[in-house]
């Protein structure tokens, strides 16, 4: 592809993107007008639903684990190897972190360690096992990548809540009581609005961090050029003496180590696993997936994309607790799958990794 291609490619990219961050403002700004002149309307309820302090919380603590999902979607597959088990991983370190809390004891410290602690980690470990043994089928067995991701969300859809009913009795565990709380930064946390980033749950922070660090791992270290590379052009990496099937291992273990954190974080910032229908996870795997792509696998679009629909999660919640409306909760309900589905139609220009997907040995030119 010549340099004026891509460089077409990418003006597209920005024009697209910046024609629908215009598009959300002018309906926000709408919405805000319409608030203004109609003050006892649903706009007006609106409005302050989205200038709302726990509005902004509750988008936070929803975008956790599709980001963190997010997050791995784009190590393993700008590596080369499509990951749509992410569902599966968010569910198993879900559940994982929560168990293990409860078999500790929920009030217990070993070496120091809280046992919510304990369960977090045990949590991301499940994942990064998860994902090792999918990395595994894939690299060394050459397995269809796409029928081994939906292997390992059945996997984890069917073996977490039968593991809750055998322990529990149910496939819902019983609540431990306590959960991850929330860090309060002195004086931050007082401003309007905006404090909400300094008084929230940990794995926000860690979220907050992990964002701007994947994104400076991908772009400015050996380690993000050998993966991006070993998506794009393996043979190339292979020829500079780089094993490619180690750089892929790494994405997926990466992958796996990043889902493991949101999911264990959704779990236990409730102190509690759902299994019913779907399990908790409730397709937050797959908008991650959504979300990397509209963010075109870049971690800074793939946050905003998250957030977008977590913001969505949050209005929505807060809708069907307006009163005096006839707008069916079922209806409200579906605002942020609506999205979805827009955005789905939408990501048609983002440029997967030209590899992604495709096996690789070394000193193979069969490709």
């Amino acid at each position: 592809m010549s340099t004026t291609t891509i460089d077409r490619l990418r003006d597209t990219e920005l024009s697209y993107r910046a024609t629908l961050v215009g598009g959300a403002v002018s309906v926000f700004l709408l919405i805000a007008i319409l608030g203004v002149v109609f003050p006892q309307s649903i706009w007006a309820n609106l409005f302050g639903i989205l200038t709302s302090r726990s509005t902004l919380s509750s988008a936070l603590r929803l975008a956790v684990p599709i980001t963190f999902a997010a997050l791995g979607g784009i190590f393993s597959e700008k590596a080369g190897i499509v990951n749509i088990g992410l569902e599966g991983l968010l569910i198993i370190s879900a559940f994982t972190a929560v168990i293990t809390t409860a078999i500790v004891g929920p009030q217990m410290t070993i070496v120091g360690l809280p046992a919510l602690w304990i369960g977090f980690f045990a949590g991301i470990l499940a994942s990064v096992l998860f994902s090792a043994l999918f990395a595994v089928v894939c690299i060394r067995f050459k397995a269809d990548q796409i029928i081994a991701g939906l292997a390992v969300w059945l996997i984890a859809l069917g073996l977490a809540p039968f593991a809750a009913t055998v322990y529990y009795g149910g496939v819902n565990t019983n609540n431990l009581g306590t959960s991850l709380g929330t860090w309060t930064v002195p004086v931050l946390s007082d401003i309007p609005f905006f404090g909400a980033l300094f008084d929230a749950d940990p794995s926000v922070y860690m979220m907050l961090v992990a964002v701007p660090a994947s994104w400076y791992v991908l772009n400015r270290t050996a380690f993000g050029r050998h993966v991006r590379a070993s998506g794009e052009n393996p043979k190339a990496l292979d020829t500079v003496g780089v094993d490619v099937s180690r750089v892929r291992y790494a994405g997926v273990l990466l992958s796996g180590f990043l889902t493991g954190i949101g999911g264990a974080a959704l779990s236990l910032g409730l102190g509690q696993f759902i299994g019913n229908d779907q399990t908790m996870v409730n397709g937050k795997g797959f908008i991650a997936i959504v979300a990397y792509l509209f963010g075109n696998y870049n971690p800074l679009g793939a946050f905003g994309a998250s957030f977008l629909f977590a913001g969505l999660e949050a209005v929505q919640i807060r809708l069907q607790q307006v009163p005096g409306y006839a707008v069916p909760d079922s209806l409200i309900q579906t605002i942020p799958y609506v999205t979805v589905i827009v955005v789905l139609a939408l990501v048609g220009r983002t440029r997967i990794p030209a590899a992604a997907g495709e096996h690789y040995d070394t000193g193979d030119d069969n490709r």
